[in-house]
């Protein structure tokens, strides 16, 4: 066991070399490129660059499962794309595809004509 002068002098003494102070940056600092290439690069940013998944051809949709729920009633339609394609053709819009089948009004009624309708969700699974 250590003595308490021998305590207190290695308490003194740094454990280790200290470290070299990083400036951290500032809100207002521009970040570095490194960064903004690593999100260019990242495989996840593809997937929002290009155009939404409502306005592409049913041809240009790769999933299998195409989803199409209302905001409003919580209805959920899905049909696969194959049916979507050989119903509606190829070049049908999923947007428009999906607004015919939540064709029939949405489940939550108001009474009013222009409110009935259902207020799409696109996805795909």
């Amino acid at each position: 066991m250590p003595t308490p002068k021998q305590m207190e002098k290695l308490a003194s003494k740094p454990s280790r070399p200290p470290e070299p102070a990083t400036p951290t940056p500032s809100p207002t600092d521009d970040l570095p490129e490194a960064y903004w290439d690593s999100i260019i690069r990242d495989p996840r940013g593809q997937i929002r660059t290009g155009v939404p998944i409502q306005q592409r051809r049913l041809s240009e949709i790769p999933r299998h499962v195409l989803r199409v729920s209302c905001r409003r009633c919580d209805r959920i339609v899905e049909i696969r794309t194959v049916d979507a394609v050989r119903i509606y053709g190829q070049h049908a819009v999923w947007k428009d595809v999906g607004m015919k089948l939540l064709d029939n009004g949405c489940q939550e009624r108001t009474g009013r004509l222009e409110e009935d309708a259902c207020w799409p969700s696109f996805e795909t699974n």
